[in-house]
């Protein structure tokens, strides 16, 4: 339920205020279309009984307004004449009106209340509503009744009123109220129609001048997250929303001249290092016992392979290359083809033509990362490259004893080594992996290690293809 109350619930800021200003405009109609059902029968009841009482009053001032019960036989025009022209004379009785339809207590007390503001005075009162079905009322046959009241088989309300002036003495008087207006239902619907584009209209303005300089902020930020460079945001919407762009553009402008004093600094530490690695190296060639010199230039290259991976970790995410259309394929062959001419134990399974938009230099680096570790640890590396779905995989799969899997998130974190000792003989750094896993981040790719099962380990760059 939960799930689905969120997927209907709009995600942006513009959204949600629009989708609870509509529901509230939707509750307060409501609110109102009670209240005008209400006030409406209130007014109709009002109506019915004020029109009952005043012909009950008016034939006890004009006696010829009242009929008996065997005058209500007579044709239609004589009882016109006797009730003074009323469609429904007042009829004097010896009993109570029938009960037909809900007796109506409350409008008893109103009608005694307004004969006794008249000055007649009444010992009680019977009241019955019911509703009139137009369709079971006679048609009207007389052209001049249907031209003054054509809404005669309309639907409405009839009221029965009696009023008992002496003991057994009772004046019956019966009012009607027909619906000739539209349905209530439909105005309000119309009225809220209207209310909503009033309101909602200029919501949706807002909401757009709201939401496009947020969804250029969202865009940039994500740039400069991914590609540590953006370009500044343009500065318009309401002045909050201009703040907190100026201040965004402050805050990278600040990030990035932090970054390029980083890599002035960088650049500086590997030029300083390398000067005094480069002078060891000449020195060492005067050591005239061959095994110690042959250790001590292998030590000054490990620190000089050391000073590369920690300088290009440190670098990853700026996008100093810039991305090129390039053939996957092609590049792994001559890669691989490099190992080959070197002796190493390099083998890659032929591949279709597979261009996508990469970092050259940065893809090389990583691929080579993951062929050392296989030669190193797996005696022997297989490259691959395919593609699956929308996604370009480079595969490099070796035969050695895997990693296992509680430990291989561990194993991509820089300075992590899955021999624990130090020595220099069983592994590196422990930088190779950290950095391909940077320079996926830096593809919106991943690192994916998995343990192959006949034995040995598959290190995937897994790019968007």
């Amino acid at each position: 339920m939960r799930r689905i109350f969120a997927r209907l619930v709009p995600q942006s800021l513009a959204g949600q205020i629009i989708a609870l200003v509509a529901i509230a405009l939707f509750v307060a109609q409501a609110i109102n279309f009670g209240l005008l059902v209400r006030e409406r029968e209130r007014l109709t009841e009002i109506g019915l009984t004020a029109g009952a009482v005043s012909r009950i009053a008016y034939a006890y001032e004009n006696p010829r307004g009242l009929m008996t019960d065997a005058d209500v036989k007579l044709p239609r025009d004589r009882r016109m004449r006797m009730g003074q022209g009323w469609r429904q004379p007042v009829i004097t009785s010896m009993t109570p009106p029938e009960a037909v339809g809900e007796r109506r207590t409350d409008i008893e007390e109103r009608a005694l209340e307004l004969l006794r503001a008249a000055g007649i005075i009444a010992l009680s009162a019977r009241a019955y509503e019911r509703t009139l079905d137009g369709r079971s009322l006679p048609p009207i046959t007389d052209r001049r009744e249907r031209l003054r009241r054509p809404d005669r088989r309309a639907d409405g309300t009839q009221l029965t009123l009696g009023i008992e002036h002496r003991a057994g003495q009772w004046s019956i008087a019966q009012t009607r109220d027909f619906d000739r207006r539209r349905p209530i239902g439909f105005a309000l619907l119309v009225q809220t129609s209207i209310l909503y584009i009033v309101v909602l209209l200029p919501l949706l303005w807002v909401g757009r001048r709201l939401g496009r300089p947020l969804k250029d902020l969202t865009a940039t930020a994500r740039q400069f997250a991914s590609t540590g460079s953006a370009d500044p945001v343009e500065e318009r919407g309401p002045g909050d929303v201009r703040d907190l762009t100026t201040a965004f553009n402050a805050m990278r402008a600040r990030l990035l001249g932090m970054l390029d004093e980083k890599d002035r600094m960088l650049g500086a530490i590997g030029h300083d290092l390398r000067t005094p690695l480069a002078s060891l190296r000449v020195r060492a060639e005067s050591v005239e016992d061959e095994v110690e010199r042959e250790r001590m230039a292998d030590t000054i290259e490990e620190m000089n392979h050391m000073l590369d991976d920690i300088l290009s970790l440190a670098r990853a995410g700026r996008g100093l290359e810039a991305a090129q259309k390039t053939d996957l394929a092609a590049l792994c062959d001559a890669v691989v083809e490099d190992y080959i001419d070197m002796g190493q134990p390099v083998a890659f399974e032929e591949a279709e033509r597979l261009v996508i938009a990469v970092r050259p230099q940065l893809i090389r680096r990583a691929l080579r990362n993951l062929i050392d570790n296989a030669v190193k640890y797996g005696e022997r590396a297989e490259v691959s490259v395919m593609r699956e779905g929308d996604k370009v995989v480079l595969s490099v799969a070796d035969h050695g004893p895997g990693i296992a899997t509680d430990r291989m998130a561990e194993m991509t974190e820089a300075f992590t080594r899955l021999e624990s000792s130090r020595n220099r003989d069983t592994g590196g750094a422990g930088l190779g992996l950290a950095l391909v896993k940077a320079i996926m981040a830096d593809h919106r790719g991943e690192l994916r290690l998995a343990n192959r099962a006949e034995g040995g380990l598959v290190a995937s760059l897994v790019l968007p293809g």
